[in-house]
């Protein structure tokens, strides 16, 4: 005789009842679920742009844009070097995907050749290696040197400039409140932001197509407008402060007091004497040491506030700045001064960012796609349960009683996930609708067998799920690695469709053969049948 013990009974009971429960938030808005009392369940599924309606961007990293910038740093470190070791040299520059210099003193060209290759950083450092230098240096015929970047030195930068332009995109759009986006990688140098009922992204465009590095430099005295830099220095385009709108050429110097790295805050605000808006920021403890030692230096210099080398600011400092506070004035507005104040606490991205493709959806799109997915869900339910009730009769019913709990528990699990339902999604919901019925076709069909053969109610039973039980279990590892092969090859919309296939798999494998059988069992034992008349 089929035997379940107190406790398994109470277990799927429990199961049933927190899926019901975590189920029942799906079925409100938002605004209402927030104002439940706090031990009330509030997680629920996040509707895709497809039902919702916002903005999709493509955005792509110009990871050429960062070994461009390693060697230029290389530039200025071998500059640096070989001036302070008094190694003569000449045409020192980037030229085909490499950094050139040529050592006039033969004498001290592998002396040169050393320090250049101690400039490299390590790369590849851990437990069983030591690392490497990311940079090799040949030497060329004519006291050339050549150094260019290995190639893992030229991977691993790329992979940490998409990581770090993922993370400040996710920073950068937090910083704007744009609820529940979606930021993720895609393929090797890609980044795709999904943005619910955002239907103007060109705030956020702007947001996200600005580097954002900044920079204090002083400003070089000694330039006459027309005349090219002199060394050590560089022009830069500069905000035309007679209020009118051509840029204006400035020369700074291209050592960096401080940059945007060591900010730790920056805030919108207005100057206390004008009135107009300002960034105003703050310093870590070595920000604030170094730009107060240089600022005690500078007294009646102008130095330049400089945003993705362009000259925002140019004031002269009065007195020394200790306090590691100050403020950016530029002729912002007051919403200019807010992004900039995002654009600086989230950081700079270490490349510039592309926008590759732009997507808006309609809310009115979204609500057309809601309706019509749930008419499609509420009227494959009925079509499926009146099958049931005409093909098994009572019997069917406890399937759509299973039927119910297991819609019940993916609505649960998808909350709890916090999933982003989209139409392929509820394609996946409304198929699994049908296939969670499948087991118990294949039980019922069983049980009828061996009902024909002669056996009482409890033989029959028990064979049908045991010789069913199996049939059952392919079927489903079918389904499972069909869904598993979508979610690792598919993107997108196919990901959604695969995660909601799978979790309803996994869920009718719990209430077609668990739930049905004890309900049945339970039935069995109160009406005592002779034989089960399915």
């Amino acid at each position: 005789m089929i035997h379940y013990p107190g406790w398994k009974l109470a277990l799927y009971g429990l199961i049933l009842a927190l899926g019901i429960v975590f189920a029942i938030p799906n079925l409100f808005s938002r605004d209402t679920v927030r104002a439940w009392p706090s031990y009330l369940p509030k997680t629920q599924m996040t509707l895709g742009l497809d039902l919702r309606g916002g903005s999709h961007l493509l955005l792509e990293v110009d990871t050429a844009a960062v070994i461009k910038d390693r060697e230029e740093s290389l530039v200025d470190s071998i500059r640096t070097a070989l001036n302070g070791s008094s190694i003569r040299y000449t045409g020192l520059g980037i030229a085909d995907q490499a950094v050139t210099v040529t050592i006039t003193d033969p004498a001290r060209q592998e002396d040169a050749s050393k320090l250049v290759r101690d400039l490299g950083s390590i790369v590849g450092q851990g437990v069983m290696s030591g690392g490497t230098r990311d940079i090799l240096v040949s030497s060329q015929p004519g006291g050339v040197l050549r150094v260019t970047l290995t190639e893992a030195a030229i991977a691993e930068r790329r992979k940490s400039a998409v990581d770090q332009s993922l993370e400040i995109v996710r920073r950068r759009i937090d910083e704007t409140g744009v609820a529940e986006p979606t930021i993720v990688r895609q393929g090797q140098d890609r980044i795709l932001i999904q943005l619910p009922g955002v239907q103007d992204p060109g705030r956020i465009k702007a947001l996200l197509g600005k580097t954002a590095k900044l920079a204090f430099r002083l400003v070089d005295t000694q330039w006459v407008p027309g005349t090219p830099a002199p060394a050590g220095s560089e022009i830069l385009d500069g905000e035309d402060r007679s209020g009118g709108n051509q840029p204006v050429k400035q020369a700074v110097k291209k050592r960096i007091i401080v940059s945007g790295e060591m900010l730790v805050d920056a805030q919108p605000g207005f100057d206390s004497r004008n009135g107009e808006p300002v960034v105003n920021f703050k310093f870590d403890s070595n920000g604030a040491r170094r730009f107060g030692e240089v600022t005690k230096e500078a007294v009646g210099k102008p130095f330049a506030i400089v945003l993705d080398n362009k000259v925002i600011s140019a004031p002269v400092i009065r007195e020394p700045i200790l306090g590691g506070s100050g403020q950016i004035s530029g002729r912002f507005t007051v919403q200019g001064a807010s992004d900039l104040s995002v654009l600086l606490r989230a950081g700079a991205l270490p490349a510039p960012l592309t926008v590759l493709e732009e997507r808006t959806v309609g809310p009115d799109l979204g609500a057309d796609s809601i309706h019509a997915a749930v008419v499609t869900g509420v009227f494959g339910l009925l079509l499926v349960a009146t099958f049931m009730v005409l093909a098994y009769g009572g019997y069917g019913m406890i399937a759509n009683v299973a039927l119910i709990f297991n819609t019940a528990l993916i609505l649960a699990v998808l909350g709890i996930m916090g999933a982003t339902l989209t139409l392929p999604g509820i394609a996946g919901l409304v198929l699994n609708m049908g296939m969670a019925v499948d087991a118990n076709v294949l039980i019922n069909e069983r049980i009828r067998e061996e009902t024909r053969s002669g056996k009482g109610a409890f033989a029959a039973l028990d064979a049908g799920f045991n010789r069913a039980y199996s049939t059952i279990i392919d079927s489903y590892v079918t389904h499972l690695i069909a869904v598993a092969l979508l979610f690792l090859f598919g993107s997108g919309p196919v990901r959604g469709f695969a995660v909601a296939l799978g979790i309803g798999v996994l869920t009718t494998l719990f209430t077609a053969v668990s739930v049905v059988r004890v309900i049945m069992v339970v039935y069995v034992r109160r009406v005592r049948p002779k034989q089960l008349a399915i």
